[in-house]
């Protein structure tokens, strides 16, 4: 058996990042994951929003640096249509910021944060690897690899995604709500220049975004309901390309197809406890929003940045698996995740009631708030510094 003192299990976006944001620090740990990440050819059809504070974290880990900087598009203005004429827009310069947050793809990210953990002196990296076992021990806790050996550590962090194997294994419960619907992905070559603006639309078949890429291309991400993002993937390529510009006003011109459409599935994941004895989650592991907010990686970013502080900042007498120091994590994370969670919900239900006098009221609403410089640089500046 060999023994750590943190084992990482998963080790996409959240649990790479975690490791790499305890490069100096004091502790052995084993990262298991099933395969490397690589980079599909052209264009990754899974794009991210990054906030700013969370460039800074992963800057903070020499990661972001290191990024193609052609491959990354700065978000400097926002604008938001609602249902029936209501109207919101962010800027960047109005809120005296060099930018909103950055838009590039996951699997940029990802073979960084890989090449990273290769070279890095504390980390032990077993992939390909499944676990098959967790054990609890009153001083360790142990995992059992698909190939029969096993690994022991004072701590456990699964970070393996929404259908935690390591969150199953453990016994900690969650709350799944299907949205009944699914988020379409794909991306796009465009006529006119986007400007570095992203845009959003509620309508009455889902949340159409657009997200810029570098150069006159952009990324959508319509969450539509499960008929409608079906019918959607299954369109020629011409008659997506039709679709998916007259849904968004045709406000890039005509656009052409890069990368074929793809569907997820959306789901609120509440997890009541994060932490337990020995054991800790982050990302996906620990919550699931609707993507609408685009604050989904940030969360899990935000949950190794407070986990990886917990623990390089714990003194060597301290066992970092007590459930009671892993309570520091939980209680400073809950927050910030209830309220995305809450608010992200509360707007797909908001605008996907269709209750007599509603649709006036919530476009009204909107329109206000954009006639208030205040109250908008507020929450662009919450944004901002929060996620």
């Amino acid at each position: 058996m060999q023994h750590f003192d943190l084992i990482i299990v998963g080790g996409g976006l959240a649990g790479a990042s975690l490791a790499l944001a305890l490069r100096e620090a004091r502790l052995r740990i084993a990262l298991v994951e099933g395969q490397p990440p690589y980079r599909p050819q052209g264009l990754d059809s899974r794009i991210y929003a990054i906030s700013p504070a969370n460039v800074e974290f992963l800057d903070a880990f020499g990661a972001w640096r290191h990024l193609d900087a052609r491959r990354v598009a700065p978000i400097r203005a926002m604008k938001i249509a609602g249902d029936a004429g209501g109207f919101l827009q962010f800027s960047a310069f109005d809120s005296g910021v060099p930018e909103l947050g950055c838009i590039l793809e996951s699997s940029l990210m990802a073979c960084e944060f890989w090449e990273a953990a290769k070279r890095q002196g504390n980390l032990t990296l077993f992939c390909p690897a499944r676990p098959e076992q967790l054990e609890f021990r009153h001083d360790a806790a142990v995992v059992r690899l698909g190939d029969g050996s096993s690994l022991s550590a004072r701590l456990v962090v699964g970070a393996d995604g929404r259908d935690s194997w390591v969150r199953q294994a453990a016994g900690l419960a969650a709350e799944v709500v299907p949205y009944d619907e699914n988020g379409v992905v794909a991306n796009f070559s465009t006529e006119l220049a986007h400007r570095n603006t992203a845009f959003q639309w509620f309508r009455d078949d889902g949340v159409l975004a657009y997200l810029p890429l570098p150069g006159h291309r952009m990324s959508i991400v319509w969450s539509a309901p499960d008929a409608r993002a079906d019918a959607l993937c299954r369109l020629d390529p011409q008659l997506f390309c039709e679709q998916v510009g007259a849904a968004g006003d045709n406000v890039l011109g005509k656009l052409d197809l890069l990368t074929p459409p793809a569907a997820f599935p959306l789901r609120l994941i509440r997890v009541p406890k994060t932490v337990a004895p020995r054991l800790a989650l982050v990302g996906d592991a620990a919550h699931g929003i609707h993507p609408l907010s685009g604050h989904g990686i940030n969360l899990g970013f935000q949950d190794a940045r407070e986990l990886a502080s917990l623990l390089a900042g714990a003194k060597p007498w301290v066992d970092i698996g007590d459930e009671r120091f892993l309570q520091r994590y939980q209680r400073a994370r809950r927050e910030e995740t209830a309220l995305m969670q809450t608010t992200t919900d509360s707007l797909r239900r908001l605008f996907r009631e269709q209750a007599p006098g509603l649709r006036p009221l919530r476009n009204l609403g909107m329109s206000l708030t954009n006639g208030l410089p205040f109250v908008k640089n507020a929450l662009v500046r919450y944004a901002l510094g929060a996620f």
